[in-house]
């Protein structure tokens, strides 16, 4: 059957940032690898937790390690993002991450994996992540021109949807067959491929975007007056500070339980459920993509927070595999929805010499709570039990968005 007009030209209008970008392409290639090894590991860990110790309380400190150096490193690299060469830090930070991916392999292959080891791996993860991310934000903010801007972000989250279908399955299919200690391996490979890749365009983070000398706390200060100019940003970072921990909470730390230790269900089925979230998300970016501009931004990216929440709401009320695999397909494809909104709508709003801060204020603003916020999730699911606990958190974030698209800047956001 031929291939429509149509068709071909939407295809080739989302791969025309690979065509027409060379900076495009090493970044994107490079992050394509490295969301691939992190997918993998991801899928691994919670397994890996439940296999030492079988507690919902140890995988939410667990989690709360991993993010207390995360946010505790936001300020500081928003800083050093618009200061220093960007790639230069993306480039270290990805050093230090397959050193330490190389170092989980060993001592899961040898079975010397023990908990205080496993939090100090996390809380260095952490450290290391709250470091790349403000800079890979401003690269994307920097690398993404206008002329490609919707078409680079669609491309970017389909691949990135596109491996983590492969990832997840891969790391259930490892830790349920070969060794946990391979999955770290690859993922430990693939941020080699990451430096590489950002080693070709080490010379595109050398300018230097902060030119004053007034001093740290002034610099920092812009990134809070630029968002105070945009109430869609401020009010939306500081919703998500809580929704973020009745979601991810959701995610990270109760579905991984609902699969594995109350269902009983075979790392290999939680894999899936986690590829099947990306397959949401992927046909999600392609509807965003299908489209040069949306109206009424604000409906659509609350609107996918509503879709992802109501399929939260049901996981607990189902026991069928396959249903369980389909919910999660949802939940990826609502909170994909919203994604590609809030990062068009960053790169927009906030000028290139100050993203890196703004950047770092958004992720700090959005997870700040979350190590407290992991453990809680965990005490009050020991405390009224997994399935209450996600029908609580749930129902906590639909009134949430509900109560955000009353405030007009949200809904009217255009």
């Amino acid at each position: 059957m031929p291939v429509s007009h149509n068709t071909l030209n939407y295809f080739n209008n989302l791969f025309q940032p690979v065509r027409q970008s060379r900076p495009f392409r090493y970044l994107w290639l490079g992050q394509l690898f490295s969301v691939l090894g992190s997918s993998i590991s991801m899928v691994i860990l919670p397994m890996v937790v439940y296999a030492l110790t079988g507690s919902k309380v140890v995988m939410g400190t667990v989690m709360a390690v991993y993010m207390l150096p995360y946010v505790l490193m936001l300020p500081v690299a928003g800083l050093m993002v618009d200061r220093m060469n960007r790639i230069g830090v993306m480039v270290a930070a990805d050093a230090v991450r397959c050193v330490m991916m190389l170092g989980m392999m060993f001592l899961l292959l040898q079975d010397r994996m023990t908990l205080p080891l496993l939090y100090s791996f996390m809380a260095v993860y952490g450290f290391m992540e709250g470091l790349f991310q403000p800079a890979y934000s401003a690269m994307r903010a920097r690398v993404f021109t206008p002329d490609i801007r919707n078409a680079a972000n669609a491309l970017t989250q389909v691949s990135h949807q596109g491996v983590r279908l492969l990832g997840p399955a891969i790391g259930g299919l490892l830790i349920s067959y070969v060794s946990a200690g391979v999955g770290y391996g690859i993922d430990a490979i693939t941020y080699l491929i990451s430096l590489c890749c950002l080693w070709f365009i080490r010379d595109l983070g050398t300018k230097r975007l902060i030119k004053s000398k007034i001093g740290w706390k002034s610099d920092l200060a812009t990134g809070f007056i630029i968002l105070k100019g945009h109430p869609w940003l401020w009010i939306t970072i500081a919703v998500f500070s809580v929704l973020n921990i009745f979601f991810s909470g959701i995610v990270l730390i109760l579905v991984p339980w609902l699969f594995k230790i109350h269902h009983g269900f075979t790392p290999f089925l939680y894999g899936l459920g986690v590829t099947f979230a990306g397959v949401g998300g992927v046909i999600a970016a392609l509807l965003f993509g299908s489209r040069t501009s949306w109206r009424k931004r604000g409906w659509l990216a609350y609107g996918g927070v509503i879709i992802s929440g109501v399929a939260l709401l049901f996981l607990p009320f189902v026991a069928w595999g396959p249903g369980l695999v389909a919910l999660m397909a949802v939940e990826g494809f609502g909170m994909m929805l919203f994604g590609l909104v809030w990062e068009t709508s960053l790169q927009e709003l906030v000028p290139e010499e100050a993203f890196g801060r703004v950047a770092s204020i958004d992720l700090l603003g959005s997870f700040a709570l979350l190590p407290l916020g992991y453990l809680a999730v965990g005490g009050l699911a020991d405390w009224i039990g997994g399935q209450a606990t996600m029908v609580l958190l749930a129902l906590g974030g639909l009134l949430i968005a509900a109560c955000a698209l009353w405030v007009p800047a949200i809904r009217n956001f255009d």
